[in-house]
């Protein structure tokens, strides 16, 4: 599922780490790399190559964070929740497309089952 995401996303032209950054940006508002890089569980160096992808595309901004001068703050662009929207709007035909061998009962069963090892909705 992790490869069919990622082929996917690179076949929209923002990678699933760029579109987990601007879904963020935009649900909590400005963020440090860091704080993105711990909350999303991806790799510090990682995150400095999405966050440049980003930014060199308009799509975020980095400025001085102004509670800590020593860290910058990223937030979403104007551009970056356009293009989170557009990718957003794919993401139903992809899982549809990605689960149609499962029947409606089996897959209310593995959402049970990863929400259970998951520890969510318990």
């Amino acid at each position: 599922m992790a490869r069919a995401a990622d082929d996917h996303a690179a076949g929209e032209g923002l990678g699933v780490g760029q579109h987990l950054v601007l879904q963020m940006l935009d649900a909590v508002g400005p963020c440090s790399q860091q704080t993105l890089s711990e909350e999303l569980r991806i790799d510090r160096s990682v995150m400095v190559g999405i966050c440049d992808d980003l930014e060199q595309a308009g799509h975020v901004r980095r400025e001085r964070n102004p509670r800590d001068r020593r860290s910058y703050a990223v937030t979403i662009t104007d551009s970056g929740r356009r293009r989170l929207a557009e990718a957003q709007t794919s993401i139903p035909a992809f899982l549809e497309d990605a689960f149609h061998p499962l029947t409606p009962e089996e897959r209310g069963q593995l959402s049970a089952l990863l929400g259970k090892l998951l520890g969510i909705g318990a």
